[in-house]
């Protein structure tokens, strides 16, 4: 189902002081995937997330959303079908409370109030904060941050989910409830991290960016596995594969 394609073709950006950040990429993701970009700092992710969602436009090449060309002039309505969690949860969360943070998005597109209001609580008892609707979101706790930033995006309900760096900052309580989160989320989702474990756990695939480059791009236990490749683009394999003598397989 070609509407249900995410793809990028030969894309390049160069921000204002000459640095060449994303630099001839090209794939393409099919609905349901879930895929991890991967590469050390500098590497390109993050500004190809931004490519992505139209934050940043491409010096060349395309953005296509299902069978739609990425421009100025369509962005709002394929903003409809993708929804991004920045790094930072709080570029992300600025009104008074969670529950207008959430409201947010599906306010702005005119739904009617008591459907906005049926978004809200489905959108954050899925990230399980309904509890913290009315608390101010300068007032939680890094996870809880986090998980109020994803209701914010689920609330509209996407068809891609992307995030970038989701489990930064997270305590390990935390980043379990996130990963569950994101494993009941079955549409697509695309996902930049350093957290290679949380990688290789929710992605069934793997780009691998040095230079602005993909370097690789494959089934995610077959790439990260590859030592040679994983030491080439600056990365160590996941903790939990590490300590294999033979092939570098699972701890046991």
């Amino acid at each position: 189902m070609s509407h249900h394609i995410t793809e990028g073709k030969d894309l390049f950006y160069a921000y204002p002081d000459g640095h060449q950040a994303v630099n001839g990429i090209s794939f393409r993701i099919h609905h349901g995937e879930s895929v991890g970009i991967i590469g050390a700092n500098g590497a390109g992710k993050s500004t190809l997330l931004m490519l992505l969602t139209g934050i940043l436009m491409p010096a060349n090449g395309e953005v296509i959303i299902g069978e739609v060309r990425l421009n100025k002039d369509n962005m709002a309505m394929i903003r409809q079908r993708l929804g991004m969690v920045f790094q930072n949860p709080d570029d992300q969360l600025f009104m008074t409370t969670v529950h207008d943070d959430v409201a947010f998005g599906p306010r702005n597109l005119k739904i009617d109030e008591p459907q906005v209001e049926q978004r809200v609580v489905s959108a954050l008892e899925q990230v399980g904060i309904l509890h913290l609707k009315d608390r101010a979101p300068f007032h939680l706790s890094a996870g809880e941050k986090r998980a109020a930033a994803i209701a914010s995006v689920l609330s509209l309900m996407p068809d891609i989910l992307i995030l970038d760096e989701p489990t930064s900052s997270l305590d390990p309580k935390s980043r379990r409830r996130l990963m569950k989160i994101l494993g009941g989320f079955e549409h697509t989702k695309i996902i930049t991290s350093h957290d290679l474990d949380m990688v290789l756990d929710i992605c069934q695939r793997v780009i691998v960016m040095k230079d602005g480059q993909a370097i690789a791009d494959g089934p995610a236990k077959g790439v990260l596995t590859n030592k040679v490749l994983m030491e080439e683009a600056g990365l160590e394999m996941p903790l939990s594969l590490q300590g294999c003598p033979v092939c570098g397989g699972e701890k046991t």
